[in-house]
């Protein structure tokens, strides 16, 4: 049987179709494996993509350094997005109808992915994204479409009980950025912090690349609030507020989006103790505990990675996420000794608890949100290590 961390990072390796119970193909094939790569990489939204670009190229150069898949090697078309919707769509029309990929990989950020997810269920394509709007996943509408990460429900319910439960808090500013993403996100934790018994004294989406953050700021301070709730990717525009609440002597929380902990928001601060008191989800995978250890097998990812990977400025639930997204493609191809479409698809509905390194994926005909609830937990964003994290202070 395959071992997932044969299929990349060396050990066993991969072996014959065959043993898996499934029909191996009549002749062998060489081309190679085409995956597709809507990477924002460039733009306001692209901290994530960068992070991911790291995961998924270091998962397929591991592969076809141990072989590849049953000879074939892993070919990454990536198209840079640039966070635009426009330009998504149009990458993944060419990857359907031009470069025949066999399964597509991303867009990084939900606004693109609602714009690209109805082509690729037209097209029935394998497809594989992070993006955490609920809608993007619905069995019915889009049986090929398949989440590796939590849901924006899962996220939000983490943030809220935080920032409610934990610190306390009961007087609430929400604040998004105008992408698809930012706008929905926002709605959707105002609506469900009121609904909490807790006040939503201020709302706003700001545009990402918007200079001075110092009048959204007042208003909300203006307005009472005990913590600002973050939703948004972009880490310059987080930089930007971070810089302002400090400028301001005001030490109100920051709570919410994983992006809150980016590396590359520490070159951006005035000062390093501007990223005090910010608190954002995270995982149980990328966690270290009091002893400094990170899990088992994340451990042995971070050293796998050890001078070929930078860490110091990303997050590693993307570069984990990234490894996990090309192994599940490949592993697909290697279980069922096919690149259809309806191979690739049908082995991921099979997959229980499945061992990535980002979280342990379980999906079903009928359920194809794979993140597992429990494992969403909420991190100190300046305890950065290596892309991973200490629990955010009265989290267990």
């Amino acid at each position: 049987m395959i071992t997932r961390r044969g299929l990349a990072l060396g050990g066993t390796g991969l072996v014959a179709a065959s043993s898996f119970g499934l029909a191996s193909p009549a002749l062998a094939q060489t081309d190679p494996i085409r995956i597709g790569w809507l990477a924002a990489m460039t733009g306001p939204s692209s901290a994530p993509a960068i992070g991911f670009n790291r995961g998924v190229l270091f998962a397929a150069e591991a592969i076809n350094a141990s072989g590849g898949v049953k000879g074939r090697k892993v070919e990454i078309i990536t198209r840079d997005t640039q966070g635009d919707p426009t330009k998504a769509v149009n990458a993944t029309q060419e990857m359907i109808s031009q470069l025949k990929v066999h399964a597509i990989w991303g867009p990084t950020n939900s606004g693109e992915s609602l714009a690209t997810t109805a082509i690729m269920a037209r097209g029935k394509m394998p497809n594989i994204h992070p993006c955490v709007v609920d809608s993007l996943i619905d069995t019915k509408k889009y049986p090929n479409a398949f989440r590796i990460a939590p849901s924006n429900t899962q996220w939000d319910d983490a943030v809220r009980g935080y920032t409610l439960n934990i610190a306390k808090v009961k007087k609430v500013a929400v604040v998004g950025d105008t992408t698809g993403y930012g706008v929905t996100a926002a709605n959707a934790s105002a609506a469900n912090i009121q609904k909490a018994g807790a006040e939503v004294v201020y709302k706003a989406n700001i545009d990402a690349t918007q200079p001075d953050m110092t009048p959204d700021m007042l208003r909300a301070r203006n307005a009472g609030a005990e913590a600002i709730v973050i939703w948004s990717v972009s880490t310059g525009m987080i930089a930007r507020l971070l810089n302002t609440r400090a400028k301001m002597g005001w030490d109100v929380p920051f709570i919410g989006h994983p992006a809150l902990s980016s590396g590359e928001i520490a070159s951006l601060l005035d000062k390093p103790d501007n990223w005090k008191k910010v608190y954002c989800i995270g995982y149980r995978s990328c966690s270290y505990g009091a002893d400094g250890k990170l899990p088992d097998r994340t451990e042995s990812l971070v050293q796998k990675m050890s001078g070929k990977v930078a860490l110091n400025d990303t997050l590693m639930w993307w570069v984990a996420c990234g490894v996990d997204a090309v192994e599940m493609i490949a592993e697909a191809v290697a279980a069922t000794g096919s690149t259809s479409n309806e191979a690739i698809i049908g082995y991921w509905n099979t997959l229980k608890a499945r061992p990535g390194y980002y979280g342990n994926f379980s999906f079903t005909p009928d359920e194809h949100n794979g993140y597992p609830v429990g494992d969403v937990i909420m991190s100190d964003a300046s305890s950065g290590r290596n892309g991973t994290f200490a629990l955010a202070p009265g989290y267990g």
